[in-house]
């Protein structure tokens, strides 16, 4: 199970093969190949031998089944409108049972082995073997990244043949993404940004602990990256977790060396850069900034009107339907009615995608703390938000631990925790593979802190 996990880990990205088409939304997952059959077989050890781990007692635990009952009985109490619904072939109960199989599996059947596989590890092994499987992982997405930019960015389409022979690497078909956007070996650019966000903070751990060139490489290779995608949300996102790791790491001042180490290569590396290739570094961070201009994307960039537009729509069917919402996976079959005419207006994807009913595929609601209040209604997304605020605060009470692997596994945490509640801003799936792994080792902490209390009250009734 533990080799499945890992391999699993190690694949996250790969996402841009044909997959296999009854598998859903999860086809195209190169994961899932790894993770299905390490489930499986946790299953049929425990039947055999009737031994499992789940850890039942742990608060986190208990608020995400919480969650996850509500958003049954959420649907529950809208079944009237349930079997009314209808859109693209799909009808609501069908569409229920897929999104509601989708959550069970990602956030719970999953996290279950991944649960199980870290169970069996100490913090120091976890730390330091999912860090080093990311590691390679980004090994391959930076080497793809880079001839796709030399193509793509750059013009240098004698490289392309080179660039297919990444076709020999399972789960991948080497393709060049339009718009000077990277994409590496994941389907699209905003999943590549995903992954970015995903790995940032284990990339960043690298600066705490091990010593020579391997300390700096990883962060470079994440903010390199971040930098080229062509992803907004990859570029502000990092950037944030960046940040709010250094916070963290200033205020221990065992850790200030290492960032003065960092910090001086960064700039000898950036004036390096400057010096031999100033004009297109300006006009590549010029470029960069405009990206960031809200409101001209707002005015000129179609995508983010459909972002804003469905956004809004979702937010009108949760004025309607304020305090059980509209059942889990039901908003598009009611937001529809509600898209604003200046989003639609002479937009092409609403027209050719999102109400085009001879595409099967649904349109995706943009924002997962929206899709919750459309769906699960005011009730549903305070015990959404009690989960958040509860990971939060559980992350700040690990980073407080004297000990160096606890410590630095809890900035791992909080930073990758606070990158995939931001990026829940802009997505409204719960199948990211990456928020579930580190609920998993919280949970392990969490559990390690309850058993230590424990221990500790009972030696000192003992005393007594």
């Amino acid at each position: 199970m533990k080799y499945l996990f890992f391999m699993g880990v190690f694949f996250i990205p790969f996402n841009s093969f044909e997959g296999l088409s009854f598998l859903g939304e999860f086809s195209k997952e190169a994961s899932v190949f790894f993770f299905i059959p390490g489930m499986v077989i946790l299953f049929v050890t425990f039947i055999l031998r009737k031994k499992i781990i789940f850890p039942y007692k742990s608060l986190l635990f208990q608020v995400l089944v919480l969650f996850i009952f509500w958003c049954f009985l959420a649907t529950l109490l809208n079944s009237p409108s349930l079997i009314q619904n209808d859109f693209k072939g799909t009808s609501g109960i069908i569409r229920f049972i897929r999104q509601y199989l989708s959550i069970l599996l990602s956030t719970i059947l999953f996290f279950i082995f991944y649960y199980n596989v870290l169970n069996k590890m100490s913090f120091k092994e976890i730390l330091v073997s999912i860090r080093n499987v990311f590691l390679a992982s980004l090994i391959v997405v930076s080497s793809y990244s880079f001839f796709e930019a030399l193509i793509s960015l750059y013009d240098k389409t004698n490289l392309l043949p080179v660039l297919e022979l990444f076709n020999y690497l399972p789960f991948v078909n080497a393709k060049i993404h339009l718009g000077g956007r990277l994409s590496s070996v994941c389907y699209e650019p905003p999943f590549l940004a995903e992954y970015l966000i995903m790995i940032s903070g284990w990339m960043f751990s690298f600066l705490l602990t091990p010593k020579g060139i391997k300390k700096i490489i990883p962060t470079l290779l994440v903010l390199a990256l971040a930098f080229l995608s062509g992803s907004r949300t990859a570029f502000i996102v990092i950037f944030i977790q960046f940040f709010v790791f250094l916070f963290i790491i200033l205020r221990k001042p065992r850790y200030r060396n290492h960032l003065f180490i960092f910090t001086s290569t960064i700039v000898l590396s950036l004036s390096l850069l400057v010096f031999f290739n100033s004009k297109r570094i300006i006009k590549g961070f010029k470029e960069k900034i405009e990206t960031i201009d809200f409101k001209s994307n707002l005015t000129k960039n179609v995508s983010n009107q459909s972002r804003l537009g469905i956004q809004y729509a979702s937010l009108q069917v949760f004025k309607e339907n304020p305090l059980f919402g509209v059942g889990f996976g039901q908003q598009t079959f009611h937001n529809r009615f509600h898209y604003p005419s200046w989003a639609t207006l002479n937009n092409y994807e609403f027209r050719l995608f999102y109400k085009n009913e001879k595409i099967s595929n649904f349109p995706p609601g943009y924002n997962i703390y929206v899709r919750i209040l459309t769906e699960t209604g005011l009730i549903g997304f305070l015990i959404f938000l009690s989960l958040i605020l509860l990971i939060l605060l559980s992350c700040l009470n690990i980073i407080k631990n004297k000990s160096d692997e606890k410590n630095v596994l809890g900035t791992v945490l909080l930073v990758s925790f606070i990158g995939f509640f931001i990026n829940w801003l802009q997505i409204d799936s719960f199948r990211i593979y990456g928020i579930w792994i580190c609920f998993a080792i919280l949970i392990l902490f969490d559990n390690n802190l309850i058993k230590n209390n424990t221990i500790y009250k009972d030696v000192k009734s003992i005393d007594k």
